[in-house]
C-alpha cells in the first residue's frame, strides 16, 4: 500500500509545497508542512475514499489545516521594511535582528507554466503575512488557485458566506498597500536583461561604481536577517563600500519568486562559500528593488552546495 500511496502522492508535492508557502512565506516550513501532509494523509489513506473527494483535493485541505495550526504557532514572517523605516545611516553598525522569523525566498521554475508562478512575489507574499490567518489561506485558495468558494468552505469547514467574506477583506486589506494584482515578474526588455547582468558582474567584480549605475533612483535595499534597510539610491551607494571586498564573490543565476535571482558565493581558504540569495526587481529603468537574503541555509532548497572549490570555478 505504501508504494501505491506514494505513487499516487509524489505528483502533487511540488505544488503542494508551493502551496504551503505562500501561507506560510518560508521555504523550510513549507517543506516541513508538506511533510507532516503527507504523513497525516498515509495514517488515513486506508479510510480515504475516492468518490467522495479526488486525492488532490483531499491532500490540500489536510495541508491548509496544517498551515492553519503551523500559523498559530509560528506568526508571520516579516520583511526588514515591514517593521519600522529606512536607515538614515548608512555607516552605523546594521541592527541584526536574528531572532526574528524572516520571510524567504521561493526556488520556482522559469519553464513552468505561468499560472504556477503567480502570485509569487516577495511583495506579495510578504503582503499576505499581514492577512489573520484563515482570510490568506481563502485569498491564496480563491484568487491564486482558482478553488471554488464551496470547495473552500469545506477545505476550512465553514460556509460559502463566510468564504465569500473573508475573500472580500483580504482583498480590500492588499488593494489597500497596492497589491491587489500581481503578475510574473520577468525581465521582458533587452534593457531590463542588461541591467540584471550588469548588476550581476558588478556584484562579482565588488566595482561598488557600476552596481550603483544600475539602481533606479528610487531603489530599495533590504538584508534579512538585518533589520536595518535603506531607500534611495545616494543611501544605498554610501553604503556599499561598507561591504564589498575586492575579487571575492561568484555569482550563480537562480530563478526565486518567479523571477530571475542570484546565488552569491564568498571565497575564502581556497573555496567560495555560500552567502546570499539575491531576489532584484528590475524596470526599464533599473534596479528597484535588491532583496538579498543572507542566509547559506536557503541554498540546498535551490539545488545548490553549501561550497564550491575554487579550482573547480576557475576551470567552468
Amino acid at each position: 500500500m505504501l508504494t501505491e500511496f506514494t505513487s499516487a502522492t509524489d505528483q502533487y508535492r511540488r505544488e503542494l509545497v508551493t502551496y504551503c508557502y505562500r501561507v506560510l512565506g518560508s521555504v523550510h516550513d513549507a517543506e516541513d508542512v508538506v511533510q507532516e501532509t503527507l504523513l497525516r494523509a498515509w495514517r488515513s489513506y486506508a479510510d480515504y475514499d475516492p468518490a467522495r473527494s479526488a486525492l488532490r483535493t483531499w491532500l490540500y485541505r489536510i495541508a491548509t489545516n496544517v498551515c492553519l495550526t503551523a500559523l498559530d504557532k509560528r506568526g508571520r514572517r516579516p520583511m526588514p521594511s515591514g517593521l519600522g523605516g529606512p536607515s538614515e545611516d548608512p555607516l552605523s553598525p546594521l541592527d541584526g535582528s536574528t531572532e526574528v522569523p524572516w520571510l524567504q525566498p521561493f526556488p520556482t521554475d522559469p519553464a513552468a507554466v505561468v499560472s504556477s508562478r503567480t502570485g509569487m512575489r516577495l511583495a506579495l507574499i510578504a503582503a499576505l503575512q499581514h492577512l489573520p490567518a484563515r482570510q490568506r489561506v481563502v485569498l491564496i485558495l480563491r484568487d491564486v488557485l482558482a478553488w471554488r468558494a464551496a470547495e473552500v468552505a469545506e477545505f476550512l469547514d465553514t460556509s460559502v458566506a463566510s468564504v465569500n467574506s473573508a475573500l472580500q477583506r483580504a482583498r480590500s486589506s492588499l488593494a489597500a498597500v497596492g497589491l491587489a494584482e500581481d503578475a510574473v515578474t520577468e525581465p521582458t526588455s533587452p534593457a531590463q536583461r542588461s541591467f540584471l547582468e550588469r548588476y550581476a558582474s558588478a556584484f562579482a567584480r565588488a566595482d561598488v561604481d557600476a552596481l550603483v549605475a544600475t539602481l533606479h533612483e528610487d531603489v530599495v535595499l533590504e538584508m534579512p536577517p538585518f533589520a536595518t534597510w535603506f531607500a534611495g539610491r545616494p543611501l544605498v551607494a554610501r553604503f556599499l563600500p561598507t561591504i564589498f571586498e575586492p575579487g571575492t564573490r561568484l555569482m550563480v543565476s537562480v530563478h526565486a519568486n518567479g523571477q530571475q535571482g542570484f546565488a552569491t558565493y564568498l571565497r575564502s581558504d581556497g573555496a567560495y562559500h555560500a552567502h546570499a540569495i539575491h531576489v532584484p526587481t528590475v524596470t526599464d529603468a533599473g534596479i528597484t528593488s535588491m532583496l538579498v537574503f543572507l542566509s547559506a541555509d536557503l541554498f540546498p532548497s535551490f539545488g545548490l552546495p553549501l561550497t564550491r572549490p575554487a579550482e573547480q570555478v576557475a576551470r567552468a
